[in-house]
């Protein structure tokens, strides 16, 4: 049950820090005023990306709430660091983002933490 749960926190948290990074991109810069929070928010809601990253990120709660419950609190948090690196490497690759050989090394070396935490 231990991998099972942290398999959909960090795949749950993935997909929802992907697509809130992709929406907001694809929005742009937003700027808002006392007056302007109903226009956020009606536009929020026509964003299905932004809608699936929030979905995503309740089942990664609720999924991490489970995992905390039934793991000692020393390995769920540590292991869940894992969607770091993974939204690093996608990144690059789906949102063609640039990572230094800085970045890269440093979610290296949480890889090497997580498997650490893991054994």
């Amino acid at each position: 049950m231990r991998w099972v749960l942290l398999s959909a926190v960090v795949a749950a948290t993935v997909a929802s820090d992907l697509l809130q990074s992709y929406e907001m991109k694809r929005a742009g810069e937003q700027t808002i005023g006392a007056t302007g929070m109903m226009r956020l928010l009606r536009e929020i809601a026509r964003r299905r990306f932004l809608i699936l990253s929030i979905a995503c990120m309740a089942v990664s709660f609720f999924a991490f709430m489970a995992m905390v419950q039934a793991e000692p609190l020393s390995f769920a948090v540590p292991a869940s660091a894992a969607s770091f690196v993974l939204e690093t490497v996608l990144a690059r690759f789906i949102l063609k983002e640039h990572i230094s050989r800085r970045r890269a090394a440093g979610a290296l070396l949480v890889l090497g933490g997580v498997v650490l935490v893991a054994r």
